[in-house]
């Protein structure tokens, strides 16, 4: 069973309602409020390591406290009695061990790892006053060797970051049969094989870290206003940083431009700021400036892997070896461990494969710690996975499309577990590969690229499958109140940074409870409101969220009609709501919403909770398709056209699913073409601004043809796959495929790393 997006004429409430932004009018019209709209009595300013490996020493320090308008200085000795920035999330290492995780300090001492690490934190009363005090510290900087590259990183005598390790490894991860694995590739036909670079990003939302922090002395409790994914992680990681019991610590967090995976860390700045908000007796306010986003927060992806494909005669896989570096940077950074297992546990993509082994070994260097970032794992996967299966296809010397065919997991094989252990519960891989195919009129691209030579440029085309897990097991509660004005409030602990929540919640709201969405307030981003919550990443907030907020609707609207059945002397079941009313069916006489709630005994009666738990992950897929073209003159890459199945299940809204693959996609494009982020050997960031880091513009894209053939999850209640971050998965590998093709079409070129920038492009065609 399948189901397209466009099948049936949308409904105006519920699942498949293409209902447009109700968050946009306020947006458009300046009238949202971000961390920056709010002012702070006194302004913060970060000063930061101008050398990526060294001893430090401090002097001036008085000459900057004694400065006009400083109100407080503070280095490492200043703030020892802080926690340190929190490392949560770990893989199983190969040997069972825990992972040592070093001391990730909220000001360095007497060394610093990175260029960015923060040194001292200046707070005057205004920015400029806090940088020129800055100016009067002196960093006195006793260089030593430093590590930057993924590679180089376990290389014999390479520099080591923490000095008291024996070597710049800070773990191994390893899943699978290695025995049988490699039994498998004695055995094999022919074996397929690749080394790539999945590059390092710089996230670069829209919006930059911010926060205002406040202290009232009086009761002891902090308040800290600031752009985060989850409102309650941060406040417990902010307690814990600041030495306070959460329940002292409230976090709001008002509109947000753009997380990512990036705003859910809590960063140096965040108890620095509550930490001087006490200290001063004012409020603090610390804003992060761009160049400081690319030295301080945390970066994405930076892997460096080899694979292969042990293949039968029949071009059948019959085992998979993946073996990668995962760089970690200078520290440790929240989740940052983890990352790399998510690419473990989907490094089988769609196929078919019994038997894999992969190890992954997470590094140290001297570079920005890394995290997650959109897809987090998942886009190195897909990535890894797909150039690899073009590269088996030229091996055993079927198209593309025919290996995929025999080694995708067929549907009368689900539910199926994979060799890495993820449950796949429903799909038809094939069929949105061949509907991709034609929607993108495979049969006539040699014309095209006929007439592209012609030009003298050559065209190339290429496609990858995917598939991803997110929404993970777990739940997220969802409580609808009717106030007393007869609207409708409902609270929620996802955090929208631009998804669209509030419209996706209130469909769901609107039509049990008979309101309009204009009489629809959601509450999100604020631990004085919401007892609970789990934020948003992972592609979590729809699937785990909606179900909740339908089932707290549905609960208040029979609780609401209980009501009015004593009011208007009928039985609960007569009774309808609609137009901000309940109604008995088929007559006029009708109680509104606002009389219902004034005639409420008892509160309770006004509220409901509704809560669905989910016990596995969902498993989104789809086929990217991209065609291209390449000038051999200039390098320069074009994207001709680009063509999206996927699979999601149920839709929520039609309309905001497509902007979500469309902003996913743009990443993905970006990576593959055009983001480079480079250090020199000594660790200075060359890429720090948008100078020098190209970031994707219009004119890089083309227009998308998103369509999707849904087979709806049977481990979600309502269907619902996910898709938040795939995107950004499917892209890269179906751009670099069709980058390949081109090259390999014009000057027999099979590999080329990601970004395919203009220049690297030129160089690999001079070069062959």
């Amino acid at each position: 069973m399948n189901l397209t997006m466009n099948e049936l004429a949308p409904p105006k409430f519920g699942m498949g309602a293409s209902v447009r932004r109700l968050e946009d009018a306020a947006l458009l019209k300046g009238e949202g409020t971000y961390t920056t709209d709010i002012a702070g009595e006194l302004t913060a300013y970060v000063l930061r390591s101008a050398a990526a490996h060294a001893r430090i020493s401090i002097s001036g320090l008085e000459d900057a406290r004694q400065a006009t308008g400083v109100h407080l200085v503070l280095v490492g000795d200043d703030v020892a009695g802080l926690g340190k920035v929190a490392c949560l999330g770990m893989g199983p290492t190969k040997d069972g061990s825990s992972i040592d995780i070093p001391p990730y300090p909220v000001l360095c001492t007497d060394l610093v790892r990175h260029v960015g690490d923060a040194i001292a934190f200046i707070v005057a009363d205004d920015l400029n006053a806090a940088k020129s005090a800055s100016e009067l510290i002196e960093v006195d900087y006793d260089l030593l060797p430093a590590i930057i590259e993924t590679g180089d990183a376990m290389k014999p005598g390479a520099p080591l970051v923490w000095e008291d390790k024996p070597h710049n490894i800070a773990f191994e991860y390893e899943k699978g049969d290695r025995a049988e694995t490699e039994a498998a590739f004695a055995a094999a036909d022919k074996i397929a094989e690749l080394t790539i670079v999945n590059n390092r990003l710089v996230c670069n939302y829209m919006e930059p870290r911010a926060i205002i922090a406040e202290y009232d002395a009086g009761s002891g409790q902090y308040t800290l206003t600031l752009g985060t994914q989850g409102v309650h992680a941060m406040r417990d990681l902010i307690a814990g940083a600041i030495g306070e019991k959460p329940e002292n610590v409230r976090v709001i967090t008002p509109e947000v431009g753009g997380g990512f995976g990036t705003k859910a860390f809590c960063y140096r700045e965040y108890p620095l700021a509550a930490f001087a908000a006490k200290t001063l007796g004012k409020s603090v306010r610390w804003v992060c400036e761009r160049t400081e986003h690319f030295l301080a927060d945390a970066h994405g992806r930076d892997h460096v892997s080899h694979a292969a494909f042990a293949l039968d005669n029949e071009g059948r896989i019959t085992a998979m070896k993946v073996e990668f570096t995962a760089n970690m940077g200078s520290y440790l950074s929240q989740f940052g461990p983890f990352i790399p297992w998510l690419a473990i546990i989907m490094a089988t993509g769609l196929y078919d494969i019994k038997t894999a082994m992969v190890n992954c070994k997470g590094v140290y260097t001297n570079t920005v710690p890394l995290d997650a970032y959109r897809g987090a794992g998942r886009p190195e996967a897909a990535y890894l996975v797909e150039r690899l299966a073009d590269q088996a296809a030229r091996v055993s010397g079927l198209s593309r499309q025919e290996f995929r065919r025999r080694n995708f997991i067929k549907p009368d094989q689900l539910p199926y577990k994979t060799a890495m252990g993820q449950n796949y519960d429903t799909g038809e891989f094939e069929g949105h590969m061949d509907m991709a195919m034609e929607v993108a009129d495979l049969n006539g691209f040699e014309a095209r690229a006929s007439e592209s030579k012609a030009n003298g440029k050559v065209r190339g085309f290429g496609f990858a499958t995917y598939v991803e897990a997110c929404a993970f097991a777990g739940s997220e509660p969802a409580k609808a109140v009717l106030e007393g004005d007869g609207t409708i409030s409902l609270h929620i602990g996802t955090q929208s940074n631009g998804q669209g929540h509030k419209t996706a919640y209130a469909q769901f709201v609107a039509g049990p409870l008979g309101v309009d969405y204009d009489q629809i307030r959601v509450v999100q981003g604020d631990t004085a409101d919401l007892a609970t919550g789990g934020g948003t990443g992972g592609s979590r907030s729809i699937p785990l969220g909606v179900p909740s907020v339908d089932r707290a609707s549905r609960q208040l609207a029979e609780q609401v009609k209980e009501i009015a059945s004593a009011e208007l002397e009928t039985a609960a079941a007569d009774i309808e709501l609609v137009g901000g009313s309940a109604r008995i069916v088929g007559t006029d006489r009708q109680i509104s919403l606002a009389a219902i709630a004034a005639k409420a005994t008892d509160p309770h009666q006004l509220q409901a909770v509704g809560e669905f738990t989910q016990d596995e992950a969902t498993y989104p897929n789809g086929t990217h398709v991209c065609e291209l073209e390449i000038d051999p003159d200039t390098g320069m890459v074009t994207i001709l056209g680009y063509t999206i199945v996927d699979d999601f299940g149920r839709v929520v809204n039609p309309l905001l699913l497509q902007g979500q693959v469309h902003g996913g996609i743009v990443q993905g494009i970006g990576q593959a073409l055009l983001e480079r982020t480079v250090f020199d050997e000594s660790g200075q960031l060359v890429t720090a601004s948008f100078q020098d880091y190209q970031m994707p513009r219009a004119d890089n894209l083309p227009s998308f043809n998103f369509q999707t053939r849904n087979v709806p999850s049977t481990w979600n209640v309502m269907g619902i796959k996910g898709a938040g971050e795939a995107g950004s998965i499917g892209s890269c590998p179906a751009v670099m495929n069709a980058v390949v093709d081109a090259l390999d079409r014009g000057f027999g070129i099979t590999h080329i790393d990601m970004p395919a920038t203009p220049e690297r492009v030129w160089n690999a065609i001079q070069n062959a």
